[in-house]
């Protein structure tokens, strides 16, 4: 009954359109309510929630992330990818690919990648002769590398979730094998779709053009060297190396590509504090309603659920997948980490399952959600910079679904993906 009190009153609070954030919260004051727990006491659990110093990770990689995008790091990471695969038959949609895995390990967001990526490749795919729904949804598909290649912030969030004892380094460094893996299935998909529908290829740049392409690109390149490099040389934390990003990002953006304007970046940072300002009160109020559940033993009935229909580990990850798959269709990423990490990881760890590897698990299922109707944000950014129909783009990406389908079952029954990087370089 308890449970049924605390999700219930979650559930019915979205149903009629409150906001994720604030049915976190009411719903955890309406379950204190229940158990006869003192209001004072939520109030201490959202305050635990956001009183961090981990949490300083997400606003400077975010930060830097918007400094890089918008100072014009995406126009040159594309040209650098065409560099080196633009040549090929279908080299665009490699292009598109490998772009996003740059970019990805700068940002960290897929939206971001999406929306950068996509304003600069979909309408030169299309000038090209590629359609312009095939070139959305690879632009689609492709920022989901975003998610798993560091610097996640999703990553953060499912650390904090998961009780603040899984390591960021560690995280980071599970998702760099994942996230190749995806971007090499992808760019396999688009060399067969190219070589069947004919695509053209792409022109060789002349040797002395390449070399200033390349040139101009390793100064943003230069941010994924800082972050993983700073981590594994012992030389600052993550949280540390998010802070680094950013000045290198300010000062490669400012006085180097010199492509944004001072007076500008008021602007930037005012959009970037009112992202932070939604996550930051998603995280607090999600710490509310963990705790709660922690209270009502929710994680421990879930775990005797899960083991009641099965002892096999293999057989439970595969009905975990299909719940988070199904959970990513309604509602958005970072909240689902944060609601489903407490009540999913006792259940995985009491079978054997690596917190680590869980938590890519839990990237690759919910990153698919992101590009999934009806609630999928980066399908919708996707559609709007293509101007296409969100039907017409995800018919597109059916293909593609089938991709990160076999990324998501590799990640999920071969853990030396997740965790060959860590064990390696961390222990």
């Amino acid at each position: 009954m308890d449970a049924f009190v605390l999700l219930g009153s979650f559930l019915g609070l979205m149903i009629i359109g409150m906001p994720v954030a604030y049915a976190l919260g009411l719903a955890a004051l309406v379950g204190a309510w229940w158990i006869e727990i003192p209001l004072d006491a939520i109030m201490i659990a959202i305050a635990s929630g956001v009183n961090k110093f981990s949490l300083l990770a997400i606003p400077f990689f975010v930060l830097a992330g918007a400094i890089m995008a918008e100072g014009g790091m995406s126009r040159r990471l594309v040209a650098f990818a065409a560099v080196l695969v633009g040549f090929i038959q279908g080299g665009l949609a490699l292009v598109n690919i490998l772009a996003s895995t740059f970019f990805g390990a700068i940002s960290g967001s897929s939206m971001a990648d999406t929306a950068s990526i996509g304003s600069v490749l979909i309408p030169e795919m299309e000038k090209k002769g590629y359609p312009r729904d095939f070139a959305t949804a690879v632009t689609v598909s492709g920022s989901v590398q975003a998610i798993l290649i560091p610097p996640s912030h999703n990553a953060v969030i499912y650390s904090l979730a998961a009780g603040g004892g899984v390591s960021i380094a560690a995280l980071f460094l599970a998702g760099i094998l994942p996230g190749l893996l995806l971007g090499l299935t992808l760019a396999t998909m688009c060399l067969f779709i190219a070589k069947k529908r004919n695509f053209p290829k792409g022109e060789r740049i002349p040797m002395r053009q390449a070399i200033k392409i390349c040139v101009d690109a390793l100064w943003g390149l230069m941010t994924m060297v800082i972050i993983l490099g700073g981590i594994l040389s012992g030389i600052f934390t993550a949280t540390e190396s998010a802070a680094i990003a950013v000045i290198w990002a300010f000062f490669v953006t400012m006085c180097i590509y010199r492509d944004y304007k001072w007076n500008e970046l008021p602007k930037l940072v005012h959009r970037t504090v009112k992202t932070l300002s939604i996550v930051m009160i998603l995280i607090g109020f999600a710490a509310s309603f963990g705790y709660i559940m922690t209270m009502m033993q929710i994680p421990q009935q879930i775990t005797a659920l899960f083991t009641s229909v099965s002892d096999n580990k293999y057989v439970v990850l595969m009905m975990i997948n299909v719940l988070l798959l199904v959970l990513g269709t309604l509602m958005d990423m970072a909240p689902l980490i944060l609601i489903m990490t407490p009540i999913l990881l006792p259940v995985v760890t009491a079978m054997g399952v690596d917190p680590v590897h869980f938590g890519m698990i839990m990237m690759v299922n919910l990153g698919m959600g992101l590009i999934t109707p009806p609630v999928g944000g980066v399908l919708f950014v996707g559609a709007a910079v293509a101007k296409l129909p969100i039907e017409k783009v995800v018919k597109a990406l059916y293909p593609f679904f089938g991709a990160l389908m076999l990324v998501l079952l590799a990640v999920t029954y071969i853990p030396a993906l997740s965790l060959w990087l860590p064990n390696l370089l961390l222990k």
